[in-house]
This record gives structure tokens, sequence and C-alpha cells, in this order.
């Protein structure tokens, strides 16, 4: 029988509880990061590695940032770098070399993206309701909460808009808890699989036509929390041929959990040159609406590296058909799951 009660821990927090979760590079590690820019030449993502850019004095604040993310609070933001001393493609290959000392880079679709632009792709500012998390993501709409295929989700703001986008977080060990206290029979159907499917434009054809279960809350073999979840896949795995009707207690489950993360989620606007890192099996986050201004050269762009964890957590034998591998610490999750978005 599952164990339902409540978890506890640092990660556990709520927008009330959490504190301060920044760090700020300092000018020698700076100082730092940009010789090893320069060190780069005319290497490129994604034919960049940890060992191509080289942080002795960087490094081991680096990996203190990856223990916070995995066996800490889940989240945390670096500060300090100025996106305006970068040109464009500079920025992209600093954030990857930093990325890469934190964890391995994934591939974020079939079509080969390795670093996403969330930005908008709209060209009217339109802010889509409807459609793939995808297409979603990159209009000026809100977000609903939910996590990326991925151990780690990185996001570097290179710009920002002129009103909202404010980046939502929330603790899914504080909503299993608030659960286990006011609705344990909600939070037991959390547990339970919801049929899920992802889009075309995200994994291929053939994953897109193959709807999965899973629950939506689960332990791995050592007890370890993990949380996976997108209503938006959720709602697409209903509409296809086959896939059961979801029964009012998972709409009543799926309705809490949204109420839950409304209450208890940290809202942090992001300033240009902020790194966010976010555990996903221990986190969901989501954003506010937000507005460009095109005529004044004011636009929102985050840049977006999903990583795999050499820290991470084992998971459920269940969880191996979405990550490739359920070992702790294997090369696992993205698009084409267990493969490196780094070239040889």
């Amino acid at each position: 029988m599952q164990d339902l009660s409540p978890i506890g821990g640092a990660v556990a927090w709520t927008g009330a509880t959490l504190g301060d979760w920044s760090v700020t590079l300092s000018p020698a590690e700076i100082a730092e990061i940009e010789a090893a820019l320069r060190g780069l030449g005319d290497r490129d993502i994604p034919r960049i590695t940890a060992a191509h850019f080289p942080l002795p004095r960087t490094a081991p604040r680096l990996k203190a940032l990856a223990a916070v993310a995995e066996s800490g609070a889940g989240v945390v933001r670096l500060g300090g770098l100025d996106p305006g001393r970068y040109p464009a493609r500079d920025l992209k290959r600093l954030f990857w070399g930093l990325m890469c000392h934190i964890g391995t880079p994934l591939p974020q679709n079939t079509t080969g993206e390795v670093l996403g632009e969330v930005k908008d792709e709209t060209g009217t500012g339109e802010a889509r309701a409807e459609g793939s998390a995808r297409n979603r993501s990159r209009s000026t709409g809100p977000l609903r909460f939910h996590t990326d295929k991925c151990d780690l989700l990185a996001l570097l703001c290179a710009s920002n808009g002129i009103a909202g986008g404010v980046s939502r977080i929330v603790s899914t060990i504080a909503i299993h808890d608030a659960l286990a206290q006011r609705r344990p029979d909600l939070l037991a159907v959390l547990y339970q699989d919801f049929w899920r499917a992802r889009p075309a434009d995200e994994e291929g054809e053939g994953m897109a036509a193959r709807p999965f279960p899973m629950p939506v809350f689960a332990r791995g073999p050592t007890g370890a929390f993990t949380c996976q979840y997108s209503r938006t896949y959720v709602e697409m795995a209903e509409r296809q041929p086959g896939v059961p009707p979801l029964t009012a207690p998972q709409v009543e489950a799926m309705d809490m959990l949204a109420a839950l993360a409304d209450e208890l989620c940290v809202e942090a606007p992001f300033e240009a040159g902020q790194i966010q890192i976010m555990n996903q099996h221990v986190t969901l986050h989501g954003r506010t609406a937000y507005a460009d201004d095109a005529a004044a050269g004011a636009r929102r762009n985050l840049l977006r590296i999903w990583l795999s964890s050499p820290l991470s957590r084992a998971l459920p034998a269940g969880h191996a058909g979405q990550w490739g591998s359920t070992e702790a610490g294997a090369l696992r999750g993205g698009a084409m799951p267990g493969r490196s978005a780094i070239a040889a």
C-alpha cells in the first residue's frame, strides 16, 4: 500500500517559507567564465563540453548548485551575468558551457533542438491557449504548472518584456504534503495512472501516436519521490481513440493540484542575466502572461537547456518508457531518451 504520509524536508517549501534562493557570481568567477568563452575559438554548440570550457574556480560552485537542486530545495537562481556584454551566439555558448558543468544537455525535440529559445513566435503577440505545450510556451500567454522531460531544467533570461512573464514555481513535495493533510483521498488518486500523450512537434509522430499511462506522483526503489505532470498531455491523451475517459476523482485531483500550486508557489520576475535551475522531479513551473513592446525593442527571451544530472535519483521501473533509464545518475530523459545533445 502506498505511504500517503507527509514527506517534509528542505524541499517541502512554500512561497512564504522558501527565503532567498538566489546566488550571485563574483567578479572573479565572471572573469573566468569570459576567459573560457574566449578559449572556445570558433567551437560552437553542440560540440562544447565541460572540458572545452574549463572553470577551475567556478566549477565547484556550479556542482554545489547541482547538489542543492537534487538534494536541497530543488530550485536555485544564479545571477551576476550581463547579457548585454555578449553577442547572441556567445551568450548561448556561455550558457551551454556553464550548464555542462552541472549535467549533460539533452535533445528537446526530434528535429534536433538542443538549446531552445522561449519567446513569442506568433508574430502578433497572440496568447495561445490551445495546442501543444511548445506552442503555448512560444506565445505571450500564461503557462499552466507542468514538468519538462529532464532531471534539471535550466533557463537563462536573455532579455525581458515590458510587463508580466513572472516565473511561477511550486514544490511538488509541498503539494503532496498539503494533500496528505487535507485530501488524502485525492493524494491516493495522484499515485494512480493518468493517460498521457506527447505531441508530434515535440517528439515526432511515433511518440505522439502512443498514449501511455503514468502516475502523477510516484516513488522510486529507494523511496525517492518524483512528479511528472502536464495537464495538457493528459487532455491530449483523453481525445485519442481507446483512451479511457478521466474519472471524476481524477479531474478533482487535478483541480486540487492546480489550486494548491497557486496557493503554495513562489512568484519571481526574471531579471536579464539570471539563470534558473529547477529539479523536474520535485517542482512544477509555469508563468504569467507577458507583453512585448516590439516598437521599443523590448522582448522577452529565455534560453532553455534540458539536463540529465549525474546526481539524479532512481525512478520507478514503470518510468523507463519515458526516461530510457531509471537508474540513479544515468543519462536519461529528453526527446530521445538516453541520448546526449553534445555532438561527438
